[in-house]
């Protein structure tokens, strides 16, 4: 009985999805400011389930406090005792949650750091609905300067990206890992805009409407933009059978960053590769200061993409 119910409510979800998208479908002939409005909160709006799943997901014995950003609280979870040890800051991706580092947190307290995570607005146990890049930047920023200068910084996914932004606008770490680092907010706009059906003329509307609200372009936000201006070292992973963020964007910040270089896995995607135990020793290799993965060069001759 039970794998019967599971398939029916998978039908039932996958009709629910198809009635969504032929909503924007239609909405954007007739009526498209609302139909604008309605995109717009759901490209800023994370999965359902992540905060049950953030809820859920345990602690490993954090200390859990709290940071006031602009006003409100965020959920933080500290390891060791960051005024007094070396400490990895982590910044987690879209529809995630702080304690998404605990893979890393054995090898982290074996060296002697102190780890930082914590949960963005609408994310796990920080408050709030929506969220976008700039969010995700600004509250990483109020984090460190809470905490003061970072021995490392890690981003996962869209958490990549705040971390890029948040370097180039005076973050203080040593160095930075991005794994599966999302590098172009316009791209991700379409893809959402293909998945949903929401045509190509109503996500340029969308974008005016994002830049009037936050007053940043997403031009400005890509990795091109970004990485050239952070001079400290960084380690960029990726995989490329990354499903969700292509590899050439994690290539793009490779090769746009003076001081990185580019390791590429294959077969983990884009969730697991946060968990990788090889990953993992990579990236601490790393933080010790050796060589890991291949140098890139940039050339303005050269497609995102290509290297």
């Amino acid at each position: 009985m039970y794998p019967l119910i599971a398939k029916i409510s998978t039908t039932v979800r996958n009709i629910a999805f198809y009635g969504l998208r032929l909503s924007f479908v239609l909405g954007s002939r007739v009526a498209p400011n609302v139909t604008l409005h309605r995109a717009a909160r759901l490209f800023c709006t994370p999965l359902p389930s992540s905060r049950s799943r953030a809820l859920a997901a345990p602690t490993h014995d954090a200390r859990e406090v709290s940071v006031t950003v602009e006003g409100h609280t965020i959920a933080a979870y500290v390891w060791g005792d960051p005024s007094r040890q070396p400490y990895v800051l982590f910044a987690h991706g879209w529809s995630s949650h702080g304690t998404r580092i605990a893979a890393w947190l054995p090898q982290l307290r074996r060296d002697g750091y102190a780890v930082v995570a914590f949960d963005q607005p609408a994310h796990g146990r920080s408050p709030g609905r929506q969220a976008t890049l700039p969010d995700f930047t600004r509250h990483l920023l109020a984090v460190g300067k809470h905490f003061g200068p970072a021995e490392a910084v890690i981003g996962h996914s869209l958490g990549g990206a705040a971390t890029a932004n948040a370097l180039s606008r005076g973050l203080q770490a040593r160095r930075a890992v991005l794994i599966a680092p999302a590098a172009d907010p316009v791209a991700a706009a379409e893809r959402f805009a293909d998945i949903m059906w929401v045509g190509r003329n109503l996500v340029q509307r969308m974008f005016a409407y994002f830049e009037g609200l936050i007053g940043i372009t997403f031009d400005e936000q890509q990795a091109h933009h970004t990485a050239p201006v952070i001079g400290r070292p960084a380690l960029i992973v990726h995989d490329l059978e990354d499903r969700d963020v292509p590899w050439s964007e994690g290539e793009r910040y490779a090769r746009y960053w003076p001081d990185s270089r580019l390791l590429t896995t294959r077969g983990l995607g884009h969730r697991r590769v946060l968990d990788d135990g090889e990953v993992i020793t990579a990236a601490m290799r790393f933080l010790h200061g050796e060589a890991v993965g291949e140098r890139l060069v940039s050339s303005p001759n050269l497609p995102f993409g290509v290297a």
